[in-house]
């Protein structure tokens, strides 16, 4: 009998003009994080047309698709949906122009420099796919688009409107994300595959005053200064060289003058960590070294901390992998390959995480392979524009394809007729 992806696969080819025409549309018309309103209305509709349940404004902006198919697992397939607040400079033809208020109010442009519109366009091609061809499959499909992964928000947004009441409980929930990377090839990883992430604002307060009599003030901007360097310390003295980690100050405001000392200094922090153990331990550094800091330069109060954003490590299920491991190669052959872990977060293991089910995800290449061969051979593959460059393109040829058969050959895993004798 063939398999759930021999028999879709044929259909692949004559899909992908209308794919392609909806990645554009997509791609011209980004929307921030939690503002997807245009994007999940379009998803909404298609899903609809398909014959699928279709729950519209899950967690402010997220749509969720049922498509139920006789007795089996429910899958759950995930593709989120929101761009970035940065001007798109790659010169396509179907660059973005758009620009937008974001959450402070401030005009800023818009694009999709992640290929979120990318995934928006593979799972709906799936969702398409397996609804032209129930015949092939026996289950239950569940479509999750998300919204705000950017702001690490939308995840959890959703499973706080009720998604464990709301839906069927998934056996599995799967994803992927576009990456630099030979087009047509997939990358997997049993394990930690993603990052944790943590941004934080650090608020310093000092006293201000004349840049003339420094003796009257408590200087922030020496505050701050000292409280970056030693942050520094943190990952080249505190963590053991066997760990991976990174700490980056990316922001440091204080002041308006050059001869008026601020009454206060803000700090903007990020960092990546790849044990959960690791990441509560520099958590606690941080605000150990802030304070201190505070308190060496006799701050009038302690240091105010906001969490900007959070997100958990992604660590896919050994099993899980191991069946997309097997399916992965048997369609891909030598385009399938064993991944090593990225430094980016993600908040789709919230979904997981929320459940208590297992969960896996990987990468799919979309750099010219002539370009990223070339970039191997002369040591330059951090000149390719990447994830959040504004020049980041993804090749749509053959793209497109693959991260369509990528999500079918994983579904197949659980919902093909064939892996009920697996």
């Amino acid at each position: 009998m063939p398999n759930l992806v021999e028999t879709v696969a044929p259909a692949i080819g004559a899909l992908l003009p209308e794919l392609e025409a909806l990645y554009k549309d997509l791609h011209q018309h980004p929307e921030l994080s939690m503002q997807e309103f245009r994007t999940a209305a379009l998803v909404a509709e298609r899903m609809e047309k398909l014959g699928y349940e279709v729950s519209r404004e899950v967690g402010v902006t997220g749509v969720v698709a049922v498509l139920r198919n006789g007795e089996g697992p429910v899958v759950m397939l995930r593709a989120d949906m929101d761009a970035l607040p940065m001007a798109e400079a790659t010169g396509l033809p179907y660059a973005s122009t758009v620009t937008a208020k974001d959450e402070e109010g401030v005009q800023v442009g818009v694009a999709h420099s992640c290929g979120h519109d990318l995934h928006v366009t593979w799972l709906i091609g799936v969702a398409q796919l397996m609804a032209a061809h129930r015949d092939a499959w026996s289950g239950t499909l569940l479509a999750v688009f998300q919204p705000g992964e950017e702001v690490g928000r939308g995840a959890r947004s959703m499973m706080d409107d009720g998604m464990i009441e709301r839906f069927p409980k998934p056996d599995v929930i799967l994803g992927q994300h576009v990456m630099v990377g030979p087009a047509g090839t997939v990358g997997y990883r049993s394990g930690a595959i993603l990052s944790a992430g943590d941004s934080l604002k650090v608020k310093l307060f000092g006293r201000g005053s004349h840049g003339s009599q420094p003796q009257t003030s408590i200087d922030p901007v020496i505050m701050a200064a000292s409280t970056t360097l030693r942050l520094q310390t943190i990952v080249s003295r505190e963590i053991s060289p066997r760990e991976s980690a990174v700490l980056t100050v990316g922001s440091l405001q204080a002041g308006t003058k050059e001869n008026i000392i601020p009454d206060d200094a803000t700090l903007k922090l990020n960092m990546r960590t790849f044990d959960d153990d690791v990441r509560e331990y520099m958590l606690g550094a941080i605000r150990r070294i802030c304070c201190a800091e505070c308190t060496a330069s006799n701050a009038p109060r302690e240091p105010e901390f906001t969490t900007l954003s959070s997100y958990p490590l992604t660590v896919n299920d050994d099993a899980t992998t191991a069946r997309l491991r097997k399916a992965f190669e048997a369609w891909f052959g030598e385009r399938a390959y064993e991944t090593q872990p990225a430094a980016a977060s993600e908040d789709f293991s919230v979904f997981g995480r929320e459940w208590g089910v297992p969960y896996a995800f990987w990468f799919v290449g979309g750099t010219e392979p002539e370009v990223y061969a070339r970039a191997l051979a002369a040591k330059k593959l951090n000149e390719i524009p990447s994830n959040h460059s504004p020049k980041f393109a993804p090749v749509l040829d053959p793209t497109l394809r693959t991260g369509l058969e990528t999500m079918l050959c994983a579904a197949a895993v659980w919902l093909g007729r064939e892996s009920e004798a697996a």
